[in-house]
């Protein structure tokens, strides 16, 4: 067996933190729209139930994440890197003030482009930790 270390714990704990979080906006994006039409007294409290778990996966991600950043050399990285991690950031930084404007949100256009915009931030920086993590 390979042997485990501390940075196999944190790129785990960071990809199951982001399961959590970008796993329960798809799964969301699929049954509010039913719910809002069969069962939509059910939806506030499916959100909340959401709410309880993304959250503190959000606090693991940037934690884990800010742990990983601390162990990479900056100074020894691409410029194409540096570029891609400053596009993640920014796009993580979208999809948390987007959820935000989602969650607290009062009208319908708030509700709706904070979702998307959030989901959609949330694949891409994604997608970015995927490039980062193949570089070299």
């Amino acid at each position: 067996m390979i042997q485990p270390t501390l940075n196999s714990l944190r790129t785990y704990l960071h990809i199951l933190a982001v399961c959590v979080w970008l796993g329960g906006q798809v799964v969301l994006a699929g049954v509010v729209p039913k719910l809002r039409k069969t069962n939509p007294d059910a939806l506030s409290n499916i959100a909340k139930g959401y709410a309880a778990i993304a959250w503190p996966a959000m606090v693991l991600i940037a934690f884990t994440g800010a742990w990983g950043l601390a162990e990479v050399d900056l100074a020894n990285n691409s410029s194409e890197y540096m570029v891609t991690f400053g596009i993640k950031m920014l796009l993580v930084a979208m999809a948390v003030i987007a959820t935000l404007i989602h969650s607290n949100g009062t009208s319908k256009l708030a509700k709706s482009l904070g979702g998307a915009i959030g989901l959609l931030a949330t694949l891409l920086a994604a997608y970015c930790g995927v490039l980062l993590a193949h570089v070299g």
